[in-house]
């Protein structure tokens, strides 16, 4: 590795060079990656629903509804020129009202009033409309034209067409606050006026070229999206951090500034790529999940975490070599107080503090398994957004409401007819529109207009639209979607189709539950295996892993006594990239630990290590938990919000866990350490004395 890095060192402008124009490049290539704000995009492509929707695309040109539009006081006549009106919107391929079920000509008293309610209450309509995938914000805009701000729509198509809109914006914000507070950090945290740009500079390098690889995949999810750079700027800046003390230590004992940087690469590459390579262990994890945004986001990181890498141990030492006069004229006092005292202060308490942990261990584990979750999108924009307050509106007039669709094959008249009798008979079913209950089997295809027909019957299906009154999601939505599967099959065994928000969300439920226990098995046996080859101990992968474990465990725990509701998504993601991101803190520590062990008593070496390693965790945990606050306070994305409040909490708890537990768990298994540990050779004085 020398030869290598002596040749870094010696060819700085090429590098330089290089690197800058990639970073260009790419920081241009970004701007043409897409990015898919869809969750049911990344359901597994055998699951149930998944296969209806492309089933519904080749048989059908209207799609599956996914938006409801409320129209308030307005009459049957005024109700049916908006519906023309919502018809004529960019991207709305379909818009059904109570016209398409029942004979508005009659009196409505004289009707079916379940039938008659679902759409049309108190002078106000609900129309159900189906939106074009990709032209859901222009459709939106053009909606919100046409029925003004006094009225509401909600549905997947407006969830997503919202989030694409605000989400932009918002992670410019969020990226900016980050680096101003990154900065004010790394001033805080460094000895050098110019050494915050210096890590600035060579992060958002990799950051560039990270996001403009992206483009190999064509699309990104919009958790990557907008968590991919952030937190690979939170998670890479301990390297850059790292390597600059390691030089400034060089630089004490060696003179020549290339000689001390190639000392300083040397000592500093097992602890930086132990640390960064269990981080993209943790984040390859994600790749075992069948829900697509997991591998979507564990393939960015991963690959975020190897550039930067690259960029730490090439692009870096050239650039801190350019600008060290610089460094040097810019050098100021410490703003940060030695930590001798705060090491004996933890030297006290450890042992206290790690039984404290281990008591906390099995009743976090107990509780970050019982969380209430939400799977689906149906609640991603809480009620202080427009979406919430629009869905809130709906809710409160029409109630919980959604629509499945059931393709079946047509031929069969009589079988339909049993099975749309079976169905009214669901209570959760208020109205049914397909040719049977619309028209009437008895009526000849060739007397309908061709728009209706074409919107029920298609030459080998025909088309049941159902309006439901359940949520999106829960235990009643699934327990109806169950029961509506259970029933159709009944009469056609496996050979119909059923699709709808709410049996998206079923199936993603289904899929990400069944990812759970696998990823996060993986990941914690990846690091462990890591863990086990890097520190050539027995011992140590176990004590770092369960103190990560540890943390992510209370982090997860606490929504539970909060009785607060988790996204699924961020619990499952959350697990991953606390325990990649984190363990390097452990890894750092417990390599200065291992270093004074060889020269201390294992309570002065527990006291000099954290006098050691405090400031760099300390910079690396709060930028993590400062960049997860950020993401959390400013997105109104409830995924994408709870994951950054997750992240945030998650780091300072094993930060906590770091400085305060794990110094007190290498003190009482010392002895075992040392006998499980390949070529440790601790400091004892006994063996001292004897010598004497």
């Amino acid at each position: 590795m020398r030869k290598f890095y002596s040749w870094i060192v010696n060819n700085p402008k090429k590098i330089l060079i290089t690197f800058l124009a990639a970073a260009i490049i790419c920081g241009i290539l970004q701007n043409f990656v897409s990015v898919n704000y869809d969750m049911r995009d990344y359901l597994p492509d055998d699951s149930p629903s998944t296969v209806a929707l492309n089933k519904m695309q080749e048989e059908f040109d209207g799609g599956i509804p996914n938006a409801r539009v409320m129209v308030r006081n307005v009459s049957v006549p005024e109700a049916l020129e908006y519906k023309e009106k919502l018809s004529e919107c960019t991207g709305v391929t379909s818009v059904m009202w109570l016209d398409d079920a029942v004979n508005i000509y009659q009196p409505l008293e004289t009707l079916d009033q379940d039938a008659v309610e679902a759409c049309y209450k108190n002078e106000t309509a609900l129309f159900t409309v189906t939106i074009e995938e990709k032209k859901r914000i222009e459709a939106v805009d053009e909606i919100r034209a046409v029925i003004g701000d006094g009225n509401a729509m909600t549905g997947d198509a407006v969830s997503s067409a919202v989030a694409t809109t605000s989400t932009v914006g918002q992670i410019r914000k969020i990226t900016v606050f980050a680096v101003l507070i990154v900065f004010l950090i790394l001033t805080l945290t460094t000895t050098s006026w110019i050494e915050p740009v210096i890590v600035l500079l060579g992060l958002g390098v990799a950051i560039l070229i990270n996001s403009g690889l992206n483009l190999i995949f064509g699309e990104i999810s919009f958790v990557t999206n907008a968590a991919g750079a952030v937190l690979q700027l939170a998670v890479s800046l301990d390297y850059s951090v790292f390597l600059i003390h390691r030089f400034e230590e060089c630089l004490i004992k060696e003179e020549n500034s290339k000689t001390a940087m190639v000392d300083a690469l040397c000592k500093s590459t097992s602890s930086i790529l132990s640390s960064g390579l269990t981080t993209v262990i943790g984040f390859l994890a994600l790749l075992f999940m069948r829900f697509g945004i997991g591998p979507d986001l564990g393939i960015a990181l991963a690959k975020g975490v190897a550039i930067s890498l690259i960029t730490v141990f090439v692009f870096m030492p050239c650039l801190i070599l350019l600008m060290h006069r610089v460094m040097m004229k810019t050098h100021h006092r410490k703003f940060l107080p030695e930590f001798d005292k705060f090491g004996r202060f933890v030297s006290r308490i450890m042992i206290p503090m790690a039984c404290i942990c281990v008591i906390l261990m099995v009743p976090g584990f107990l509780a970050s398994n019982h969380n209430s979750y939400y799977y689906g999108s149906s609640r991603i924009f809480g009620r202080n957004t427009q979406l919430g307050r629009d869905t809130q509106a709906v809710e409160d007039i029409f109630g919980k409401c959604d629509t499945y669709v059931v393709l079946i094959p047509n031929g069969d008249a009589d079988a339909e007819r049993q099975l749309s009798d079976a169905l009214h008979e669901i209570s959760q079913v208020s109205s049914i529109i397909s040719y049977t209950d619309t028209v009437g089997a008895s009526i000849p295809k060739e007397y309908l207009e061709e728009d209706t027909l074409s919107q029920l019957i298609s030459d080998d299906y025909n088309r049941m639209v159902l309006t439901v009154e359940t949520d999106y999601e829960g235990e009643e939505t699934f327990e109806l979607v169950e029961t509506i599967r259970e029933t159709v099959n009944e009469y056609y065994p496996g050979a119909y189709y059923l699709a709808g928000e709410g049996v998206s969300t079923y199936d993603l439920m289904d899929t990400i539950t069944a990812d759970t226990m696998k990823v996060n098995l993986i990941a914690i046996g990846a690091v462990f295996v890591v863990l086990l080859l890097t520190m050539r101990s027995i011992t140590l992968p176990v004590i770092l892993v369960l103190s990560i474990e540890t943390a992510i465990w209370i982090n997860m725990a606490i929504p539970y006594f909060m009785d607060s509701v988790v996204f699924y998504i961020a619990y499952l993601i959350i697990s991953s990239i606390q325990l990649g991101a984190t363990v390097d803190y452990a890894i750092l520590f417990t390599d200065r630990y291992m270093e004074r062990r060889e020269k201390n008593d294992k309570r002065d070496a527990i006291i000099k290590t954290i006098a050691t390693v405090t400031p760099s965790l300390l910079t690396s945990g709060t930028v993590m938990a400062v960049v997860g606050f950020l993401l959390g306070y400013i997105s109104t994305h409830g995924i994408l919000s709870q994951l950054g409040t997750f992240l945030g909490k998650g780091t300072l708890l094993s930060l906590t866990i770091v400085l305060f537990v794990l110094p007190g768990f290498l003190f009482l298994l010392d002895g075992l350490v040392e006998r499980t540990t390949r070529s440790a050779h601790f400091y004892h004085v006994k063996k001292e004395k004897k010598r004497e």
